[in-house]
């Protein structure tokens, strides 16, 4: 190959090497936007807290359930364990000496609604009769009003949460560890479940309004126990939140090929050179 040739041949390879540097990387749209733990309001919404120790919260959902509720605060009381109960409306209004009960216990009493509609498919003014109607009986109950809200079924839109918590004052509290005792699966698989997937700063889901529930609670706190937790209501887990560790950006990392091929549109195709080697 002549010289003129080669430099011509350099030069279309850098060139394409820098248009390959240069070209930015596509963004998929709302990447990172969905995922339950997504930091789009860390001050609102919690699944989970990450806390220095290992505390947890367990909360039951549905109640109070007449026959239930009752041995469950009883169990609760010989462990000297708080919980955090959210509560049905209507639930309230026809036992409220239970909640009464629960809150003088040192029990905390959340929301979830008058009558467990999906709250994405109501209209704002449903939600807002909804939330206090609920609010209204706890505080008659307990002459005090909730802080809280879990949505029924964990189902609540981005702006929803913000108008909530804007006009309540309410933290949105979803879960990260569900047995799914609402499916009747036995005490044993309920207290299996749980076990597994507890971690320090977890939130645990149940009902007590299932007898399976109650019936696996007492092998769950044992053993809950046994590995070290401590039980804590929902908000003073959120108050023992501590700062996550920064982690460095992947973007921070900068790698360099061994070699760059050119851009199969920049190559250029010269004729044969009638110098033979």
């Amino acid at each position: 190959m002549s010289v003129p040739r080669l430099l011509l041949f350099c030069f279309v390879a850098l060139m394409s090497a820098h248009h390959l540097r240069a070209e930015p990387t596509p963004v998929a749209p709302d990447a990172g936007k969905n995922g339950r733990h997504a930091p789009e309001d860390p001050n609102v919404t919690f699944s989970s807290v990450h806390v220095a120790g290992p505390y947890i919260a367990v909360t039951f959902d549905d109640g109070p359930s007449d026959k239930l509720t009752p041995k469950l605060l009883d169990l609760l009381a010989a462990y000297h364990i708080k919980a955090t109960f959210f509560v049905i409306g209507e639930n309230v209004a026809e036992h409220p000496e239970i909640v009464e009960r629960a809150a003088r216990e040192g029990h905390e009493i959340g929301n979830h609604s008058w009558s467990h509609p999906s709250l994405t498919k109501i209209s704002d003014d449903a939600v807002r009769r909804q939330l206090w109607r609920t609010d209204d009986a706890i505080r008659n109950a307990t002459g005090a009003r909730p802080t809280l809200l879990r949505p029924p079924y964990g189902s609540i839109t981005a702006r929803q949460k913000r108008w909530i918590h804007d006009e309540f004052g309410y933290q949105i509290i979803l879960w990260d560890v569900d047995p799914y005792d609402w499916k009747r699966p036995g005490p044993s698989v309920v207290c299996n479940r749980i076990l597994k997937e507890t971690r320090p700063g977890s939130i645990v889901l149940s009902h007590d309004i299932h007898p399976g529930t109650i019936e696996a609670m007492p092998s769950t706190l044992d053993q809950l126990q046994a590995k070290g937790f401590k039980f804590v209501t929902v908000s003073e887990l959120i108050r023992m939140a501590v700062p996550q560790p920064s982690q460095p950006s992947p973007g921070t990392r900068v790698s360099v090929p061994a070699t760059i091929s050119p851009s199969p549109s920049a190559i250029i195709l010269l004729p044969a050179s009638s110098t033979s080697h």
